[in-house]
């Protein structure tokens, strides 16, 4: 609304000269509101976006944990089972333990970060 009452400001104080067409500013009002209609399209996407990221960050974040606490604290005896699905998993668990909390760790660094960035864009 803001950039509507600077352009209604702006056409007062420079008065630029328009035909005789009673339809001019009906069909300018039309123009507007059609532009704000597409602003708030704009949006309304940009937020259903950032909510979708901050869902699948989430999701993330709780999946990493859970695989590396399965990678750590396992009650499965991996000498009797021996193929699966399953199996393979805590093979891969067991091999690359170390190595998953950075996953995780990231994940959570970039929920915190597009976390911040909305809360400075709302200020």
């Amino acid at each position: 609304m803001n950039n509507k009452d600077n352009i209604e400001e702006f056409l007062r104080e420079n008065k630029p000269i328009v035909k005789d067409d009673p339809t001019f500013l009906l069909e300018t009002n039309r123009r507007l509101r059609s532009v704000e209609g597409i602003k708030a399209e704009v949006d309304r996407q940009r937020v259903q976006g950032r909510m979708a990221l901050i869902v699948t960050l989430v999701i993330g974040i709780v999946i990493g944990a859970f695989a590396v606490f399965i990678g750590y604290m396992h009650p499965f005896d991996l000498e009797q089972m021996k193929e699966g699905f399953l199996f393979n998993t805590l093979i891969f668990l067991q091999t690359w333990k170390q190595y998953l909390i950075i996953p995780v760790a990231i994940l959570s660094v970039s929920l915190s970060l597009v976390l911040s960035s909305a809360n400075k864009r709302a200020v």
